[in-house]
């Protein structure tokens, strides 16, 4: 398989060697060779699409330049793109079409990217599987018997399995690192802020990041460049920092960085294909010059609770809006209370209800100071550990998650062995930190000795410093060829 080079295409644009709609119809082709098998993709429209691709043209004839102008992408269904359907992989959802566009994608369009499709994801992003879709559940790559982690499921495969060479999720508790570990993709949950949450479907608000992804640091950083920035329509959103250095990344230097291993995430529970696997990549930073700190995060006990009780909290608040009083899905009933509540639960996926009603009991009176107010004080002893981890190091590496792709089916039925899937990337969303899931190597499951599957490494800096992180990142990728390879699917 040949997968999608963005600085090439990149290049070829520029020198007039390739041409955006030459690019968008390679990429509608070979979404036509593997839909049937992955079911990444939930909407496209390729009138559309070859419309956008005509004006990049365009532009690019009056000698225009802009880092991704005429480059296809992909974007999760819960990314308002003005004209198409905003599912969020639900029912509640019914014909409702976008108006306008998300910021983040506005500045896309911008920039002259041509959006191709919209993703399939976990159920208004909930979940760490890509099981819990009204479409049904996306297929990985690598194996088609497995998942390729959730919740940005649809995006994730969409760039491994060629579609396209960029694509924006969301991560809220790991839902672009996941799946990008089990699909042997870079991802960025970048620090909170730095990307405008406007035009994106609401999750739980103080978790949120738009996320975007794509084979390597150095292509990641391409995307990433057109979208940062502070956004008047989003009070939550801040400047990045370097932001100018995205465009043309340069590796980071290893030697001397001081590199801190966690023992909390290295403890019981990883399967040791996994362990192999990282320490295989500590050991090459370390032969670069980097310096391997211990440090501790001793509150990461408390990461998964203080996590889902805050989580749940904010989705019921944040779900009262599908109600089908005035868009979307409606069931009529004999009362407006009687409407709602069939509505709600005719529109609703048993994990977006079992989410809801645990914040519900969260948030109720007699069990907030119990269990939310509780879940805030754990959540700022969490932030707390990483500032004094930061005084030691400069970034800090763990396992994105401590299994390879499970099968599909294998913990649907298991809501609590699901969640523990998040145990290592929940703490930096509680802290707002910038992370990277980026390929380490590969790995058999436990379950089958005779494969070989991705395992994803992490790193974790301090607030905003994406760059940075960035970086490094492409220098370990230029040490290694893991990002390089990929999913054995044949035509």
């Amino acid at each position: 398989m040949v997968p999608c080079p963005l600085i090439e295409w990149r290049d070829g644009l520029e020198s007039g060697d390739l041409s955006p709609t030459f690019l968008a119809l390679r990429c509608l082709d070979r979404m036509d060779l593997f839909e049937e098998r992955l079911n990444a993709i939930v909407f496209r429209d390729p009138d559309m699409t070859l419309s956008v691709a005509r004006s990049a043209e365009e532009r690019l004839t009056r000698r225009e330049r802009s880092p991704m102008l005429g480059i296809p992408l992909v974007l999760k269904d819960n990314l308002n793109w003005r004209g198409t359907p905003a599912r969020n992989g639900s029912r509640i959802g019914g014909s409702y079409m976008s108006p306008y566009n998300a910021t983040v994608v506005q500045r896309l369009l911008a920039a002259g990217a041509i959006p191709l499709a919209k993703a399939n994801m976990d159920e208004f992003a909930m979940g760490s599987s890509g099981e819990h879709s009204v479409s049904g559940p996306t297929r990985n790559p690598w194996d088609l018997t497995r998942v390729p982690g959730g919740s940005s499921s649809g995006s994730i495969v969409s760039v491994a399995a060629g579609y396209a060479p960029f694509a924006l999720g969301t991560d809220t508790g790991g839902s672009v690192r996941l799946p990008a570990s089990f699909c042997n993709v870079t991802a960025l949950r970048p620090t909170y802020g730095v990307l405008s949450r406007f035009g994106v479907t609401a999750m739980a608000s103080s978790l949120d990041q738009v996320g975007p992804l794509a084979a390597n640091a150095q292509d990641l950083a391409i995307g990433f460049s057109v979208m940062v920035g502070r956004d008047p329509l989003d009070s939550t959103s801040v400047d990045l920092p370097n932001a100018d250095r995205l465009k043309d990344l340069q590796a980071g230097s290893l030697k001397g960085l001081r590199v801190g291993l966690p023992r909390e995430y290295f403890g019981d529970g990883i399967d040791p294909g996994v362990r192999s696997v990282l320490g295989t990549a500590i050991q090459r930073l370390a032969s670069e010059g980097a310096e391997l700190v211990e440090v501790s995060l001793p509150n990461t006990a408390y990461a998964i609770e203080t996590y889902y009780l805050i989580c749940t909290s904010e989705v019921s608040s944040n779900m009262s809006r599908f109600d089908g009083v005035r868009y979307g899905l409606r069931k009529d009933a004999d009362s407006l209370n009687g409407m709602i509540s069939e509505t709600r639960d005719l529109g609703f996926g048993p994990e977006v209800k079992r989410r809801i009603l645990l914040g519900a009991f969260c948030l109720s009176k007699g069990y907030y100071d119990a269990y939310y107010l509780k879940a805030l004080k754990a959540r700022t002893l969490i932030t707390r550990d990483f500032t004094e981890a930061f005084r030691k190091v400069n970034v800090l590496l763990t396992p994105v998650s401590p299994t390879v792709a499970f099968k599909i089916g294998a913990k649907t039925e298991a809501p609590m062995a699901m969640y523990m899937a998040d145990i290592f990337t929940v703490t930096t969303s509680l802290a707002a930190l910038p992370c990277l899931s980026i390929p380490a190597g590969f790995a058999a499951p436990a379950d089958d000795p005779s494969k070989s599957l991705p395992v994803g490494m992490q790193l974790i800096g301090p607030p905003l410093s994406d760059v940075k992180l960035l970086e490094w990142a492409h220098a370990f990728q230029l040490l290694t060829d893991h990002h390089r390879k990929t999913p054995p699917l044949a035509s």
